[in-house]
């Protein structure tokens, strides 16, 4: 008999696609059922706003709904649809949950251990997308593309922009510090490399990979970063180590003139501290992708600044994140129908 998977996608990670996936890894051992929910036309919730499902973030749908179309499902696939204990306690059947993003934060982990439900991830789904974005918000900030843009948009043609004393850098001849060297930093170095940058990394549990160590890459402290770096690009996961590790003190300690870049997390950066830096003069500029809170207000003074350029936290949309994702879990279920071990359990 067919072992039951419910597919629950949305207008990014597309059920479709996930179904696809899962057919060709898993072909007639499974039979699907598949949902489309409306994210990101419509914003996702957040577990201290709804009750029942404290501890959950990121997610999107409702207990009554998931339950129902789950069912009897052994296997539920998803990006997006929350997974609360009294969840759990309503879908007996429910052995697997594979969750196409880098971290579960819309289900509850320990929920799962409690009633034997396997939870897998998709890490580095994003990664290129990340660091290819990263490499582009480089490039527009160093080379004046956003100010460029922005005064042919007014009317103005900003012919002062090809003065020396103000015209924009290459990044072969800058430093660029890249703080975190996960599955993204890695590959913003790599591709840093190429450019001919001279790349510093901060990361303190983490040795520089051989190719990236023999190609001049130094593993330095974070207060060397700051001071040295041109581009201060952002890339580390949020902890409490972590939170706000880019504050006053930290923004202080940078160049004069720097560029700083966040497109990893919002928690990390104190962004009233980077508004007074940039509106100080002390810092050049910014690029921001990721934000405390999204959508961000409508009256946020960065959003005023000349010096500033923002994206709605897309930084990992690509179409190539969704196959890739889609294929990462439809591996994992795989895996799981044959009795082998995960390669990403959560």
């Amino acid at each position: 008999m067919a072992r039951q998977v419910a597919i629950i996608g949305d207008h990014f990670m597309l059920p479709e696609v996930f179904e696809t996936k899962l057919i060709e890894a898993c072909g007639p051992q499974i039979a699907t059922r598949t949902r489309k929910d409306n994210w990101p036309d419509e914003p996702m919730e957040h577990g201290y706003a709804v009750a029942g499902m404290d501890g959950l973030k990121e997610y999107f749908g409702t207990a009554d709904d998931v339950c129902e179309f789950v069912g009897d499902a052994e296997i539920l696939v998803t990006q997006l649809a929350p997974m609360s204990r009294v969840m759990f306690e309503r879908l007996p059947n429910l052995k697997m949950i594979a969750v196409s993003r880098g971290g579960p934060v819309n289900i509850d982990m320990k929920a799962a251990r409690d009633h034997g439900v396997l939870v897998v991830n998709t890490p580095g789904r994003n990664a290129s997308a990340v660091a290819e974005f990263t490499i582009g918000a480089m490039i527009a900030l160093s080379r004046k593309i956003t100010e460029g843009h922005e005064a042919l948009r007014r009317g103005e043609w900003r012919g002062d922009l090809y003065r020396a004393d103000v015209t924009g850098r290459e990044l072969n001849e800058l430093t660029i510090g890249v703080i975190g060297y996960g599955n993204i930093g890695t590959k913003v170095v790599k591709l840093l490399r190429a450019f001919g940058a001279k790349v510093l990394v901060t990361d303190p549990y983490v040795q520089l990979a051989p190719e990236d160590a023999a190609g001049g890459v130094e593993l330095v402290s974070l207060d060397r970063l700051l001071a040295e770096s041109d581009i201060v690009s952002l890339h580390p996961r949020v902890t409490e180590e972590t939170r706000n590790m880019m504050n006053a003190g930290a923004f202080a300690r940078m160049k004069l003139g720097a560029l700083f870049l966040n497109t990893a997390r919002g928690p990390l950066c104190d962004y009233d501290a980077l508004c007074q830096a940039l509106q100080s003069g002390h810092l050049g500029g910014a690029m921001l992708e990721t934000f405390a809170v999204e959508p961000v207000p409508a009256d946020w003074p960065l959003l005023q600044l000349p010096n500033v350029t923002l994206t709605p936290h897309i930084a990992g949309a690509s179409v190539r994140t969704v196959t890739f994702a889609a294929e990462q879990a439809a591996e994992e279920v795989r895996r799981f129908l044959a009795g082998e071990p995960a390669r990403n359990p959560c």
